[in-house]
């Protein structure tokens, strides 16, 4: 029989482990705003598209992408380079209109 105090360990390890973006929008160094380039060899990050869930919410812009989300798109001169996969992701996004960033 399993006593009630690993029982709530059991519960509580998820929220326990570590986030992949921290408190200044970074995720294993690298800051999630600014250039991005998608490659398919070599990436800077893992990512994952999801609708539900994600542990950051991308807002895709032309101009100006200077805070925590907001990604523009390059061939060129990238912050970081993404490889978008379907299993064991660094990153879970969310693409959205609004409101990008943590959520």
């Amino acid at each position: 029989m399993i006593s009630p105090l690993v029982l709530v360990f059991i519960m509580l390890l998820p929220a326990l482990q570590e986030k992949p973006v921290d408190k200044n929008c970074q995720c294993k160094g690298f800051k999630l705003y600014g250039r991005v380039k998608v490659v398919t060899d070599f990436p800077d990050l893992k990512v994952k598209i999801v609708e539900n869930f994600p542990d950051l919410k991308v807002q895709v812009v032309e101009n100006f992408p200077d805070q925590c989300g907001k990604w523009t798109f390059v061939d060129n001169f990238p912050d970081f380079k993404i490889k978008f996969v379907t299993d064991f992701p660094d990153l879970k996004i969310k693409f959205v209109e609004n409101f990008p960033g943590k959520p």
